[in-house]
């Protein structure tokens, strides 16, 4: 068991080991939709990347949501094959989130032999990810499109 100091210091040797692993800007929270954004995750048990909608307005929420949910059968096809759609997601603070995401487990952030792999997957499931966004930005950002 680490200290939370000792977790704080590997954690950050992790992200520079990952940045210089795969030197690149990603799209993150830049997507130019308010509360839509594109995030890395890794504990001790698993990693993910995933695209977390979390719009306080509910209805855009749901829109942004579905919108991503009739393209589904693309993005598992073409981008990512185990691609997990949650429509309503609890965060532990109460707050309801919808989240697309690609999870891996049997590494951990703590065990260094792991962090090949979860560079791996990040970049390869996070570059899926982002050019199926870019592919269908259009039609994923207008609201005005129905789905």
């Amino acid at each position: 068991m680490y200290s939370k100091a000792e977790a704080q210091i590997i954690k950050k040797e992790f992200w520079i080991n990952f940045a210089e692993e795969y030197p690149r800007k990603w799209l993150l929270y830049d997507t130019k939709i308010k509360d839509f954004s594109f995030k890395f995750y890794v504990d001790n048990k698993k990693a993910q990347v995933l695209i977390d909608i979390e719009s306080k307005d509910e209805e855009k929420r749901k829109i942004y949501f579905e919108k991503i949910e009739s393209l589904k059968q693309i993005l598992i096809d073409e981008y990512i094959p185990d691609a997990i759609f949650e429509r309503n997601f609890h965060l532990e603070t109460g707050k309801v989130i919808s989240k697309i995401w690609v999870e891996k487990t049997g590494i951990s952030l703590f065990n260094k032999s792991t962090w090949p792999s979860i560079f791996d997957f990040f970049y390869e499931n996070m570059d899926a990810f982002e050019r199926f966004f870019y592919e269908y930005q259009d039609y994923i950002t207008d609201l005005e499109i129905n789905t």
